[in-house]
């Protein structure tokens, strides 16, 4: 399999660059652990506005690569900008967060014993301590966002309820409505439907679709047809480095891609 070179079914990534803004560029990252290259020279780039899918097989770096553009890792080798002149490299976890840049991990991480309007106004003043973020009131600005938020995730109608009574699906939609509320521009989603019943994943693909063109989503799944309801464009990882791009037909039906996923 590590022969395999890297292939994009349509457009290179430097000829998307050329025509479309891009917000995020990965260029030729490596970062090796205990001599086992995770990232192998990935070099990527993610359109503005775009809802853009990185599949793989476990161990192609996915994760990893949300690790780096997070600044949980730094990288042996390679930049990446955010933007034209924002190098996420240098600049710590806690920065790259004040950047315009959301992560959601895939377990989710909500405040269960604060009611969901609590949870939102907390991620809203997160840079402020917990005892503020509750105790002092928000503008009607800020309160005007949190209801939108509420009613972009579906779960206007809970909003006096505590997180820990959601079902696991909804706690992925509130998580996703905490980083909404901060307006990031980049919004990172490590695999959102992972234990989700049929209709939330169906609530979610209408959930994320709302977003596209709006924000920048970045998204990281297993699930095919989900990713198929979803993405604009869809990268496939291998041992750490770009194998395909483009649309979902066309990464499917891309020899080295059917190679490495069933071992033809």
């Amino acid at each position: 399999m590590s022969s395999l070179a890297p292939e994009s079914t349509t457009q290179s990534p430097k000829e998307i660059h050329a025509s479309r803004r891009n917000l995020l560029h990965v260029e030729d990252i490596t970062v090796s652990f205990d001599g086992f290259k995770a990232l192998n020279n990935l070099t990527l780039y993610i359109n503005e506005g775009i809802l853009h899918c990185i599949i793989g097989p476990n161990g192609a770096g996915k994760t990893t690569l949300l690790d780096i553009i997070t600044g949980k890792t730094k990288p042996d080798k390679g930049s990446v900008f955010f933007g034209n002149d924002i190098e996420l490299t240098k600049l710590s976890e806690h920065e790259i967060s004040q950047v315009g840049i959301g992560r959601k991990f895939q377990k989710p991480t909500v405040f269960e014993n604060h009611t969901l309007f609590e949870n939102l106004e907390l991620a809203l003043n997160s840079k402020k301590d917990v005892w503020h973020s509750l105790f002092v009131k928000l503008t009607s600005e800020q309160r005007d966002r949190v209801e939108e938020v509420l009613d972009i995730i579906g779960l206007s109608d809970k909003i006096n309820e505590q997180a820990g009574l959601l079902s696991h699906g909804q706690k992925q939609w509130l998580e996703i409505g905490m980083l909404l509320v901060q307006e990031p521009k980049l919004l990172l989603l490590d695999e959102p439907v992972a234990g989700m019943t049929p209709q939330e994943i169906e609530n979610s693909i209408t959930l994320l679709n709302s977003l596209a063109g709006k924000h920048t989503v970045v998204v990281v799944e297993h699930d095919m047809e989900f990713v198929r309801s979803i993405a604009e464009r869809v990268t496939v990882l291998h041992e750490g480095s770009v194998l395909a791009e483009g649309s979902m037909d066309e990464v499917q039906n891309n020899p080295k891609v059917i190679e490495v996923y069933l071992g033809e």
